[in-house]
């Protein structure tokens, strides 16, 4: 339903890495393994970026405080601790910021040493997502990353120092499952590791072979030997347990936290609710409509001379809100959708099956994927949406 609510999250892209990784697919500009130093290679495209997102931000209509920031990535410790207080300066001073908001920073370990994670968190975040992927030099390899288990280790004693002293208000970990060659017995020990880090917060991901990558080439060549399905579920299944019995609770699809962690920035994603975007490539949904910038440095220096506008009271789509209230622990009610009591029945036929193999269920008024195995196999449920939604607009289109 539309939500003329002014949104009250932002998000901001930096689009700089050293490399692109093997499986990426995101707007990015690599800028070599030396780049991150104040007058080091990149350095001047980076503060070049930086006044054209501190343009666009300046340029935003006024909106409440902000109680959820994101710096996202790329790789966004690349940037220098006075960049990043500057530009939460800039939005303090185009919306404010709530007492208590919570900014986050992506951190790429071997990105950064003590001091610098310090002065980051004296800049004015208060959470971090670490991007470590895994504990295994030879998978880091093949993801192409630059990190090694060293850097990840170090990297998470220094996030668990400054979260237990107070500093650092929470921390996630990131992982990817379902890599070429995995094991249950390889993937038991990026669980141990993982929960012996103390973050509080996982986010586990699959691995997404998207066109245009690395990986996406390798598969094509079938030299990228991915799990079956039944190992994929099973691996799954075993994330969901261990975390559980950990005392991580399972909030969304790929990700778990303790009480009190969960990512408030993220949960705005998923409720279908609005935010902010600034940036290259970065996507924006202040009124419910999503407006997603150019995914170049160019094309996005030109689209600020007349950017386009979200108007409000447009509201996200049915498909949407469906497609993101299913990654939630809490469901969806399609009471809650605009469309007619007809098409929502159409729906639940679709999803009979699920609902008779005990994949989804409906509790309270709302269609939830039952966890592990409806989140296990959520692309199939989310596949029906899909087809659903094109069948109605097909159904509406004139003839």
């Amino acid at each position: 339903m539309p939500d003329p609510t002014p949104p009250r999250s932002a998000y901001l892209h930096i689009p700089f890495c050293h490399r692109r990784c093997f499986y990426c697919d995101f707007a990015v500009v690599p800028l070599g393994d030396r780049a991150g130093q104040e007058a080091g290679p990149g350095s001047a495209s980076i503060r070049d970026y930086l006044k054209l997102l501190h343009q666009e931000i300046a340029g935003a209509p006024e909106g409440p405080p902000l109680s959820t920031v994101y710096i996202g990535g790329g790789t966004p410790s690349l940037l220098l601790p006075a960049q990043v207080e500057a530009l939460l300066s800039a939005l303090r001073r185009r919306f404010g910021l709530q007492p208590g908001a919570e900014i986050t920073l992506e951190m790429d370990p071997a990105t950064f040493d003590r001091e610098r994670l310090e002065a980051v968190l004296a800049a004015g975040v208060n959470r971090i997502s670490l991007g470590g992927q895994s504990f295994d030099d030879d998978v880091l390899a093949e993801l192409g990353r630059r990190h090694r288990r060293v850097d990840l280790l170090e990297s998470c004693n220094w996030m668990d120092e400054a979260y237990s002293s107070g500093a650092l208000r929470s921390w996630s970990l990131d992982l990817i499952q379902n890599l070429p060659n995995q094991t249950l017995a390889h993937w038991d020990q990026q669980l141990d590791q993982a929960l012996a880090s103390g973050a509080p917060h996982l986010s586990i991901y699959d691995l997404s072979v998207e066109p245009g990558t690395v990986f996406a080439r390798r598969a094509e060549r079938d030299l990228l030997p991915l799990p079956e399905e039944d190992l994929a579920v099973e691996l799954l299944a075993r994330t969901s347990s261990r975390l559980a019995a950990a005392g991580l609770s399972r909030y969304e699809i790929s990700n778990h936290a303790r009480p009190g962690h969960a990512s408030r920035h993220n949960r705005v994603y998923w409720s279908g609710s609005g935010w902010w975007g600034f940036g290259m490539g970065a996507t924006s949904a202040p009124w419910g409509e999503r407006l997603a910038r150019p995914r170049t440095r160019e094309g996005y220096r030109a689209w600020l001379e007349s950017p386009e506008t979200s108007t409000v009271g447009q509201g996200m789509p049915a498909d949407d809100l469906l497609l993101v209230g299913l990654r939630r622990r809490e469901g969806v009610d399609l009471s809650d959708l605009d469309v007619d009591e007809a098409a929502c029945e159409s729906l639940e036929r679709r999803w009979l099956p699920f609902i008779e193999d005990g994949l989804l269920q409906r509790c309270a008024g709302r269609w939830q994927l039952r966890d592990p195995e409806g989140m296990s196999l959520s692309n199939r449920v989310m596949l029906e949406v899909v087809l659903w939604w094109e069948e109605l607009e097909g159904a509406q289109a004139p003839s």
